[in-house]
């Protein structure tokens, strides 16, 4: 189990690195294959509304066959495969199509690990399990940043790619050979569906924030913060790799520290509301000065970083509601929600920042892109106020 485990945190490492590695590539995309601002939006944001979509099949699959079948197979063939076709990409439209294969691959990664922590292991640690699984995780942000930038310089970025997309399978194949399926729950007539996971009311507040609150800085981690740094700050190649690496530190630290927030608070519900508008207020910040100076600038999005990482710990708020037999399905569906938030709002962005670019100058379309986060995260923290707390 442990090696299994394992493997499921390496597979989620490269999960992360490829909803971020957009941002350090974007410019030389642009440069090699014509690709613009608007189709590397469409590009990112196809990577987390394909990842969203595939939360339903992955939920029943896991609840039927189990996760070693579900995540090896699906990294294997899809995320493999995508990764390939980037790597031999020549034109933005086959961009696009390999990040919605890459999505595919690595939708069942962290809910094949929470499946496994939910039914292994004792619901009051699932949201430190959680919280370490992706902050250990997020070092895959680090990698999409200076490393990778790094690494474009020596190899090519082409060469780079085709060298991922052989790590992805040898991962795969290790999940293959070490992960153990855990037993699974017994299921009454009529009580395993994904309708009963709708039918809870307590989870629709979270929910909404979930599709809102992981948004902003996934968006920004992975695809704005290197145009931002270009365009307003001036940034070198090099820089925007130090930027973005300094960025995914920050997040790294939020999931530690979000993890075991419900165990020394005693309340799931107020560390999340109150990190959300910690959040929202630093992008209000941006909105309102999105020229602040390089290291006010970094700072900020920094913090952007740290305060957005509420993920595990609203997974664990929502984890709570579900009994064992809807475990699999309930996740996925929280995950749904929170992937499919940064999805249409990874969209939505282009649009936004196209039309205020065309409007107004680049520092000003960027300060009105942070007010769009800034917004969309209040309206998630005022409906996520009423929700009801809930620890185990």
């Amino acid at each position: 189990m442990r090696l299994g485990i394992a493997a499921l945190v390496l597979g989620y490492v490269l999960s992360q690195f490829y909803r971020a590695f957009l941002a350090v590539l974007a410019p030389v995309l642009q440069t090699d294959l014509g690709a613009t601002p608007a189709q590397l939006a469409d590009a990112s944001g196809l990577w987390f509304l394909v990842f969203a979509a595939m939360q339903i099949p992955v939920g029943i699959a896991l609840d039927r066959i189990g996760p070693r079948r579900t995540v090896a197979v699906t990294l294997g063939v899809a995320g493999a495969g995508g990764v390939a076709l980037f790597a031999a990409a020549q034109g933005p439209g086959a961009i696009i199509l390999a990040m919605a294969l890459i999505g595919v691959g690595c939708s069942p990664v962290l809910m094949s690990s929470f499946y496994i922590f939910a039914r292994t292991y004792s619901p009051a640690v699932f949201g430190t399990l959680a919280g370490l699984l992706i902050g250990v995780g997020n070092l895959g942000n680090l990698g999409a940043a200076l490393p990778l930038s790094l690494a474009v310089e020596v190899f090519g970025w082409r060469g780079t790619v085709g060298a991922l997309a052989v790590v992805t399978l040898i991962v795969a194949g290790a999940m293959w050979r070490f992960i153990q399926d855990p037993p699974q729950a017994p299921v009454a007539a009529g009580q395993g569906g994904i309708a009963q996971v709708l039918r809870i009311p307590s989870v629709w507040a979270i929910f909404l924030l979930l599709a809102v609150g992981y948004a902003p800085s996934a968006a920004i981690r992975g695809l704005w913060v290197g145009p931002y740094f270009s365009d307003v700050m001036a940034a070198s190649a090099a820089q925007i790799g130090t930027v973005t690496l300094i960025m995914g530190l920050a997040m790294v630290a939020g999931n530690f520290a979000y993890g075991p927030m419900d165990r020394l608070f005693g309340s799931r519900k107020w560390p999340n509301l109150v990190g959300n508008l910690a959040g929202a207020a630093v992008l209000l910040a941006l909105w309102w000065t999105p020229a602040p100076g390089w290291w006010a600038a970094v700072g900020l999005i920094a913090a952007v970083g740290f305060f957005g990482m509420s993920f595990p710990l609203l997974m664990a708020h929502g984890r709570a509601f579900f009994p064992p037999h809807l475990v699999g399905r309930g996740v996925t569906v929280l995950n749904l929600f929170g992937i499919g938030g940064v999805g249409v709002m990874q969209v939505l962005s282009g649009r936004v920042f196209t039309t205020a670019a065309g409007q107004a100058a680049p520092t000003a379309a960027y300060g009105t892109l942070f007010g769009f986060f800034a917004l969309i995260m209040l309206a998630g923290c005022v409906a996520y106020a009423f929700s009801r707390d809930r620890t185990d």
